[in-house]
């Protein structure tokens, strides 16, 4: 998907391209109109970033235990991870434990 803003509006808003799709994002989050997701791709920030920054503005809130995620969060995850096995973009088991610090 590919959306082209014009140049006179983000003139006048005074913002980026880049700026003015991560608050459309927002707000059409916000409005409950699009999923995490879609909202992450819109914006063209990861689905994790892209939850951070609605927790950094306030506009929800983290869970009380650390090692929970909302259930948006894990969803949109999974599809994400499906997507990329479906395009055949996989990392052998031996890989699995790589980068984690014990």
């Amino acid at each position: 998907m590919s959306l082209k803003l014009p140049t006179e509006l983000l003139q006048t808003a005074q913002m980026t391209e880049a700026e003015m799709l991560k608050e459309i994002a927002i707000m059409l989050y916000q409005q409950q109109r699009i999923h995490l997701e879609q909202a992450a791709q819109i914006s063209g920030m990861a689905i994790d970033d892209f939850y951070q920054l609605l927790i950094g503005r306030n506009l929800i809130t983290l869970p009380t235990d650390p090692d929970d995620e909302s259930n948006e969060l894990i969803l949109a995850s999974l599809n994400t991870s499906l997507q990329q096995a479906k395009e055949g973009k996989l990392h052998p088991i031996s890989e699995l434990w790589d980068d984690i610090d014990v």
